[in-house]
C-alpha cells in the first residue's frame, strides 16, 4: 500500500506532478479522523500523524484554507464549517462592514512516512486581493467563491501545483 491522499481526482493530480520519482505508490483510502482545532500547520501534523496511524504505513493528507485579512485570518482551516453553515454568499456577508475584502488561499500537503515518523509540511498561497461571490455552482469552494476572475483560479491550482512541485523535489 501506499500513501492516502483524499479523492480520487486529487490523487490523479499528485500522482501526473509527481511523476515516477515519489518513491511510493498514492492510493485513496477513506479513513475517519478527528477535527483538530488550532493553527492550520498544527492540523495538517495532527491529521497526518494520525492517518499515519491509522493506515500503519505512509501516508500525503491536503488542506485548504481560506483566510480573510479582516478577520485576523479566518476561518482559515475551518472553512468547510462556515461554508456549509453560511454559504458562498454568507462569507462575503461577513465581509461588508470590513473595507479589506482581501484573502489568502492556503494549501499544505503533510507527508509522513508511518507512524512515529516525522511530518513534512508543503504549503502553496494564493492572495486574493478581492474576495467576491460569485453565484456559479460550488465544485471546487474556493474556486466558486473567491472570485470570478478566472486567473485567480488558476492561481489557486498553481500554488497546488507549486507545492506539489516542491514535495516532488524532497525525494
Amino acid at each position: 500500500s501506499g500513501p492516502w491522499a483524499g479523492t480520487a481526482l486529487p490523487v490523479l493530480q499528485v500522482v501526473q506532478i509527481l511523476g515516477d520519482k515519489f518513491p511510493y505508490k498514492l492510493i485513496s483510502k477513506k479513513i475517519d479522523l478527528p477535527e483538530y482545532q488550532g493553527e492550520p500547520d498544527d492540523i495538517s501534523i495532527h491529521k497526518c500523524q494520525e492517518a499515519a496511524r491509522q493506515v500503519d504505513g505512509p501516508v500525503l493528507v491536503e488542506d485548504t484554507c481560506l483566510c480573510f485579512r479582516a478577520l485576523g485570518g479566518l476561518p482559515g482551516p475551518y472553512i468547510k464549517w462556515f461554508l456549509d453553515k453560511l454559504k458562498p454568499e454568507g462569507l462575503c456577508k461577513l465581509l461588508a462592514g470590513f473595507e479589506d475584502k482581501s484573502a489568502w488561499a492556503l494549501c499544505t500537503f503533510a507527508f509522513c512516512a508511518g507512524k512515529d515518523k516525522p511530518v513534512q509540511l508543503f504549503r502553496g498561497i494564493t492572495e486574493v486581493s478581492m474576495f467576491i461571490y460569485c453565484p456559479v455552482p460550488v465544485v471546487m469552494y474556493l474556486n466558486a467563491i473567491y472570485s470570478c476572475d478566472v486567473k485567480l483560479n488558476i492561481q489557486h491550482h498553481y500554488s497546488r501545483l507549486k507545492c506539489h512541485m516542491i514535495l516532488q523535489k524532497s525525494f
